[in-house]
């Protein structure tokens, strides 16, 4: 939690494909950005209760081109990257399940524009990896503020890749253009895999709020605003509303502000972080929709939210905690999620709660965690 400043880099990272558990070797692999923005993987033994060295996968970039993880069906790893020229990059492991060997990497030509890699592999093995495009890379008649979602998708392990226009014939999937209030960039918090049950299909829930230039002109990123649910269906490459609304392949601001708007923000400075770029999906058993958020309270200190979808009711929000910045949940059964934070005063440590049923918030445990002056980030071998 508190990395050396000499040699650690920004941890400008969302609460997705930071690392992953795999079964079959009885290791967590997991991806991080080191020294120089290069990406490193590193494996957790769970036999031997022992951490392996970092390993140097590829070289980094820039923090919103962090490092995010999948494992392919064939056990290999693949880690991606987005670079400043505008590059969406993967790393793959020399062998499957393991870290050590020389990794092939790899320019995905698909994933123009590519910034915050978002991966998941859906039942079939079916790779996706969506991304916040910068769109005055691939698109110089666009402003910087111009920051739609695309995604990626491979259906033979990561080896070769199609981008969502030459799969549903639409330039962007996710979208916000030529708003009044210039607020034309999404910013994903979160987007969650969830399998089939039976009371809806395979789908990955996403949560994201928009930013940009505000009443400031065209900047990049100095407001936020507003918070929007939608989940995507991988079979047909669908999005749809809360409702089970069908929206098709594309979601417009149109359709975002009829339909998928849970709670609506006047545009606040990045300073104010409101809604902040974490944010958080997942569902109740009775497969209702819920999102986790926070933001500036009137004494500086985050206001932690909930919003809960009903068939009855629709979107209905609640305060639930004070001063807890969350940082990512996991679903512990059909109605518990466990969620971690930290003080948002900078207090040292993780706090968990429970969140049951979307409504129910209660505190759970603490953790310490060691400061720089007990773990120093070195610069590693290169792998």
């Amino acid at each position: 939690m508190t990395p050396p400043t000499a040699v650690a880099v920004c941890g400008d990272r969302l609460p997705v494909g930071d690392g992953l558990y795999d079964a079959v070797s009885g290791k967590t692999f997991v991806c991080r950005g080191g020294h120089r923005e290069d990406d490193y993987v590193q494996a957790y033994d769970h036999h031997g209760r022992t951490w392996s060295a970092p390993v140097r996968v590829a070289g980094g970039d820039d923090p919103p081109g962090h490092p995010t993880m999948i494992q392919a069906a064939d056990g290999h790893l693949l880690v991606f990257r987005g670079l400043r020229d505008g590059q969406l990059r993967m790393a793959r492991s020399a062998r499957p399940r393991a870290i050590d060997g020389t990794w092939m990497d790899i320019t995905i030509g698909a994933g123009q524009g590519a910034t915050y890699p978002m991966p998941l592999r859906t039942g079939d093995g079916t790779i996706f990896v969506f991304i916040r495009e910068t769109a005055g890379d691939p698109d110089r008649g666009r402003p910087t503020g111009t920051r739609p979602v695309t995604f990626v998708r491979s259906t033979d392990h990561g080896r070769t890749w199609r981008s969502s226009a030459s799969l549903t014939g639409h330039r962007r999937a996710i979208a916000s253009l030529d708003r009044a209030d210039h607020m034309n960039e999404i910013h994903v918090g979160q987007l969650r895999y969830e399998p089939a049950t039976p009371l809806y299909p395979e789908r990955v829930a996403i949560v994201y709020t928009l930013a940009g230039c505000g009443p400031e002109g065209r900047l990049h990123d100095r407001h936020r605003r507003n918070l929007y649910y939608t989940h995507f269906t991988p079979a047909d490459l669908h999005f749809h509303a809360a409702d089970g609304r069908d929206l098709g392949t594309t979601v417009d601001d149109a359709s975002q502000e009829a339909y998928l708007k849970v709670v609506d923000t006047p545009p606040r400075r990045l300073d104010l972080r409101s809604p902040d770029h974490i944010s958080l999906v997942g569902s109740t058993l009775a497969a209702w929709p819920f999102v986790v958020w926070m933001e500036p309270g009137p004494d500086g200190r985050v206001r932690d939210r909930v919003a809960l979808w009903s068939p009855l009711g629709g979107w209905r929000t609640r305060e639930v905690a004070t001063g807890v910045r969350v940082r990512d949940m996991e679903r512990l059964d059909g109605q518990t999620w466990r969620v971690y934070g930290t003080d948002d005063a900078g207090a040292p440590g993780i706090a968990t709660y429970r969140l049951t049923a979307g409504r129910d918030w209660r505190f759970e445990s603490a953790s310490a965690t060691p400061g720089a002056d007990r773990h120093r980030l070195e610069d590693a071998p290169s792998g």
